[in-house]
């Protein structure tokens, strides 16, 4: 299956939507149904038994040098659960993520993830790049998933309009997050977040 598309962030400069879209913190928390984004520096990480940390402040109240310290790596390997209803089944996907290329000045990340719920398995490839436009930024994604199992029993007709409900309410949220940031940012906390990563 692929998936792919563009959305558009008025107001927000590429280097700073960069800065958004580089917190899993933030990513999480716009991504409806993640738990939690963490990294799997453990070879023995357990799905059930990670307890992620509460309350973690996002831009503009988070102190850059913590959001910079907990920024996606290249190379780093992320676990992540989801629970996401497909049709009738709502399942648990607990994925493994690896940031394959993180290029920031071209504003380009690449991932690749593996994953597995509700005796379904998926592989997927995603990359996204932000470009600017003379009202902010546009962020062009695409992603290829190969699911088996019963999942893919349900076919693209039930996965492609869910797929679709996530991906545009975590680029709405995402908006939300930079507005926000964009709207407080007198004293330059992007700048100097940028600075760091």
């Amino acid at each position: 299956m692929e998936f792919g598309g563009d959305f558009e962030l008025e107001g927000v400069p590429p280097a700073d939507a960069w800065v958004m879209m580089s917190d899993p913190i933030a990513v999480r928390n716009a991504l409806k149904g993640c738990r939690y984004i963490t990294r799997m520096d453990d070879p023995g990480f357990g799905f059930e038994d990670y307890e992620p940390e509460e309350g973690l402040e996002t831009l503009p109240e988070a102190d850059p040098a913590v959001v910079a310290d907990r920024a996606f790596e290249a190379g780093v390997t992320y676990a992540a659960l989801m629970q996401v209803g497909v049709g009738s089944v709502k399942p648990r996907f607990e994925t493994q993520i690896t940031i394959e290329e993180r290029d920031e000045e071209a504003h380009r990340m690449v991932a690749s993830g593996t994953g597995n719920a509700s005796s379904s398995n998926f592989e997927m490839e995603s990359w996204m790049t932000i470009g600017e436009t003379e009202a902010g930024s546009r962020i062009e994604w695409g992603a290829e998933a190969d699911v088996t199992g019963r999942i893919a029993q349900l076919g693209s007709r039930v996965i492609d309009p869910v797929a679709n409900k996530i991906v545009n309410g975590f680029f709405t949220e995402i908006e939300q997050q930079m507005t926000d940031v964009e709207a407080s940012d007198e004293g330059g906390v992007t700048q100097r977040l940028r600075n760091m990563l």
